[in-house]
């Protein structure tokens, strides 16, 4: 059965509406009215006319993949690496982190170490490099160390601890924050270590520690497991020091003195 031609404009546009819904295409749905007013004054061909349209959802498709990944990853808060202050962190190569954010580590299954002081941007980088993953294509996964821990204790009680390895195995990037804010008895230290074995060499791993590695006796206290997690989490890995200054700190203070002076 042939189409009839020659459609009006208001049978036409009540067509590409359905089909749109039908075919799911919400961004040409909404869109193709202005792009066709648009098409018509700049003289557009019809291939150009059609290019613009199937882009245009294509681009939206990505940015909507984008963000599904940014909010399955869990991030507590919105960080990026253009919000980044590195004028503020001289120790902090823009360089470095710029390397990172191709996400080359990611796709090599390499672990990432942000090491400093509360208030350096270990956090905010630890964030902006996960974001960067998400919406490079990445499955990203966000978790406190202590969260963490608490959840495969509970796991391996209620008999669910493969399941819950598996799930944090899966993912392409495990962002792991304030390791080594707080003690670990053994059992919590070695449950954390299967993670890091279940991803070894093949998912990536990024912590953010305010201790030095040569501290972390303080939060794996078995002295073997402790030298093992490090070599998890150092091979053929980047190692980033934020200091020891607190630019959250300075910056308060700059701001306090500011008010004072006003």
């Amino acid at each position: 059965m042939t189409r009839k031609r020659g459609l009006t404009e208001e049978a036409a546009t009540a067509s590409i509406d359905q089909a749109c819904r039908m075919l799911r295409l919400p961004t040409i749905r909404q869109q193709f009215k202005d792009q066709a007013d648009s098409a018509a004054r700049e003289q557009m061909s019809y291939r150009a006319f059609l290019a613009e349209l199937l882009m245009a959802e294509c681009d939206d498709r990505a940015r909507r993949r984008s963000e599904r990944r940014i909010r399955a990853a869990a991030f507590p808060r919105e960080k990026s690496l253009r919000a980044f202050d590195f004028d503020a962190n001289a120790n902090v190569d823009p360089a470095t982190v710029n390397t990172l954010a191709t996400c080359e580590w990611v796709k090599k299954g390499e672990p990432l170490c942000l090491i400093g002081d509360s208030g350096t941007g270990k956090s905010h980088l630890l964030i902006a490099l996960g974001t960067e993953a998400a919406m490079q294509g990445f499955r990203v996964r966000y978790v406190l160390a202590t969260k963490l821990v608490n959840e495969l204790v509970e796991a391996a009680d209620e008999k669910q601890l493969s399941k819950t390895i598996a799930r944090y195995g899966r993912v392409d990037l495990l962002c792991i924050d304030e390791l080594g804010y707080m003690e670990l008895d053994r059992r919590g230290a070695e449950l954390l270590f299967q993670v890091l074995t279940e991803r070894e060499e093949k998912n990536s791993v990024a912590i953010a520690s305010n201790e030095s590695f040569s501290g972390w006796t303080k939060t794996f206290t078995d002295p073997r497991l402790c030298a093992a997690i490090v070599d998890r989490l150092t091979f053929n890995g980047a190692i980033i020091q934020t200091g020891t200054e607190s630019y959250r700190l300075a910056h308060t203070k700059a701001l306090a003195e500011q008010t004072a002076v006003g």
